[in-house]
């Protein structure tokens, strides 16, 4: 879990809240139905219009490693690489086949029966790295839906603002209609702005790092498998991949 999100969140919401509470003003002056529906509505329908099929559903399953990003251990896998190094040492490539199966990653289980299978170690870094720069580009494309979100939300939140001032003008000789008309106008920029710069772009941000540290995770297993292929010493192995964990 990463702690830092939901604090980061808790943190953003209590300072508006509290900030407006400190004002005199009070939590249903925040909450305006019709404000929702176009800032909330506006925005959805305008990244469905923007962004592929494939690239949205990717970017709601991404959504949840914001708070439960995926469990990367860059000094066990560093581990199970050497350990890997002598076992190939001892029984040769194939003795390494007895580890495919146990491997949950498929991206590790790709790369290690590459290299039981006896292939070249160019074709397998070659064969790996189209993998991996072909899940890099699309969780990135995933991420900057969030980032584009963030980009539309507040224009829609003006729009709703403008929405709320011609209905003002329209009921100008209706004083008792002029308050909700005004009420959607300021917190439809409300919603528009914090929906954002609270939400939508720190998760754009904190996503490309979660994809950035994937790639970087896949680059030290790639070394890794290819220094095996190649049968390179385990020592040797363990302190070149640690530079990767540091």
């Amino acid at each position: 879990m990463d702690p830092l999100s939901i604090i980061g969140i808790i943190i953003a919401f209590v300072a508006i809240i509290g900030g407006n509470w400190m004002e005199g003003g009070h939590i249903d002056a925040l909450l305006n139905g019709p404000a929702l529906l176009i800032v909330g509505g506006g925005t959805v329908g305008a990244i469905l219009l923007h962004t592929p099929v494939p690239v949205f559903l990717r970017a709601m399953q991404m959504a949840g490693m914001a708070v439960l990003p995926p469990r990367l251990p860059l000094q066990a896998v560093v581990e199970k690489i050497v350990h890997w190094s002598l076992s190939a040492r001892k029984e040769g490539l194939l003795g390494l086949e007895r580890h495919i199966d146990k491997e949950s990653d498929p991206f590790i289980r790709k790369g290690l029966q590459l290299v039981v299978d006896g292939t070249d170690p160019e074709d397998i870094r070659r064969t790996l790295e189209v993998e991996l720069d072909s899940r890099e580009k699309m969780d990135m494309q995933a991420s900057k839906v969030y980032e584009s979100m963030g980009g539309y939300s507040p224009t829609i939140g003006i729009i709703g603002a403008v929405m709320g001032l011609i209905h003002v003008m329209q009921n100008l000789a209706d004083p008792s209609r002029l308050g909700s008309g005004i009420a959607t106008a300021f917190v439809a920029t409300i919603y528009g702005v914090g929906l954002a710069n609270l939400f939508l772009i720190p998760l754009a941000n904190k996503l490309k790092s979660h994809v950035r540290h994937q790639s970087h995770y896949r680059e030290l297993v790639i070394e890794g498998l290819l220094s095996i292929s190649e049968g390179e010493n385990p020592h040797n192995i363990e302190a070149k991949l640690k530079g990767f964990v540091h």
